[in-house]
């Protein structure tokens, strides 16, 4: 048995310390199979392993996770997660399941080599210690590592245990989880919107009218997103990102998004007037001026600032952890950038609803607007919100 450390100051590792990520780090490299029960990830520490797992040539990996089923998952974890596994479940490399009778807090992995246990760690460190971020980058972890065959295959019969399907279920095959919304930071601190609260919220929600547009986001398949001949992808309005620069020496901003409405609804009556402000609230607690403008009434928008609404809509979706920013759109040549129908099928919607409320808003110079509520919310089957993939 040999004892783990962190290395945090003032408890710093010594000379003849180990710390723990170091140990699980060389026994992964010396191994060829992995199996693991935590209680938590993290989304870093997802993608952390799963690199590694090719980086160091694992065949196959086994990660069983504790907490969520019952207490809840984040979703940008949860989003991860299924798309790792889905690639490792269609590699045959391995899977990733979650507890569903009870809360399992332990941490424990065992390493194989030729399908014999050859090592085990054991302690408080979950998944995250593979990759340190803000939340846990000054939280000592400790634990033991042993090579004791008995000691070895005691430990790795307990992961084998929680495989099960009494105990746990592979990460697809379940329906309904209760996922946890992750805050959309991406409209914090910006010029020309303000941050309620939830209690405000809540209260605009009390004041729907039945003058309301369900508004469709068009977007390509994943299949379509290299499709370049100018024409497609550029179709998708919350993609015009992607259309050609306004100058040839820089790119446009990844959260440039145009809002085009269709006929159908701009010449519904109750549909906000043409170049007439009014304010707009979110469901998640944002509240900017917006107006219609262009051609027909088309243009669905804030003011004073093009990319307010981007920010709201694809700030959505990197918070759950679907897609990740793009700092230079010219030079995403993959297209990882592009919001597919299969993001929004994952995220649970792909529609904004366009609600008027009975409210009013007087600004600073008295004058008086609207007050519509904009939601971008998942479906919701049974009480739950379905965020099935397949």
């Amino acid at each position: 048995m040999k004892i783990l450390y962190t290395d945090i100051l003032p408890l710093k590792t010594e000379t003849d310390h180990t710390a723990v990520v170091d140990c699980f780090n060389q026994y992964a490299q010396s191994n060829n199979s992995i199996e693991i029960a935590v209680g938590y990830v993290s989304k870093a520490s997802l993608e952390e392993l799963d690199a590694l797992t090719y980086e160091y040539n694992i065949s196959k990996v086994i990660l069983i996770i504790g907490m969520y089923y019952i207490e809840g998952m984040p979703e940008s974890i949860y989003h991860t997660a299924r798309k790792i596994n889905e690639k490792w479940v269609n590699e045959n490399h391995g899977e990733i399941r979650l507890i569903l009778p009870f809360k399992y807090h332990g941490k424990v992995y065992a390493f194989y080599s030729n399908d014999q246990v050859k090592a085990a760690i054991l302690g408080s460190a979950n998944l995250s210690i593979l990759k340190l971020d803000a939340s846990n980058r000054r939280q000592y972890e400790l634990a033991i590592a042993t090579e004791d065959p008995f000691e070895c295959k005691e430990l790795a019969f307990h992961i084998r245990n929680l495989q099960k399907d009494v105990c746990s279920k592979r990460i697809d095959k379940i329906v309904n989880i209760k996922l946890i919304r992750e805050v959309n930071t991406s409209l914090t601190g910006i010029d020309l919107v303000q941050q309620i609260t939830p209690s405000q919220t809540a209260l605009y929600k009390n004041y729907l009218t039945d003058i309301s547009f369900t508004l469709p986001i068009k977007v390509p398949s994943f299949s379509e997103r290299h499709m370049d001949d100018g024409k497609h992808f550029t179709r998708s309005n919350i993609n015009v990102c992607y259309a050609t620069p306004r100058s040839s020496r820089k790119s446009r901003d990844w959260y440039e998004t145009q809002l085009t409405v269709s006929k159908k609804f701009t010449k519904q009556k109750g549909y906000p007037e043409k170049n007439i402000p009014f304010f707009i609230v979110t469901d998640d607690g944002y509240m900017f001026k917006a107006h219609t403008t262009s051609d027909g009434n088309k243009q669905l928008s804030a003011v004073g600032d093009e990319l307010i609404m981007g920010r709201w809509i694809k700030g959505r979706l990197v918070a759950a952890g679907l897609v990740s920013y793009v700092n230079d759109t010219l030079k995403d040549t993959d297209r990882k950038g592009i919001i597919t129908k299969e993001m929004l099928y994952a995220y649970g919607c792909n529609t904004l609803i366009l609600t008027k409320t009975s409210q009013k808003i007087e600004d600073n110079e008295r004058n008086v607007f609207d007050v519509w509520m904009l939601s971008f919310e998942a479906v919701k089957q049974n009480g739950e919100t379905d965020y099935a993939l397949s």
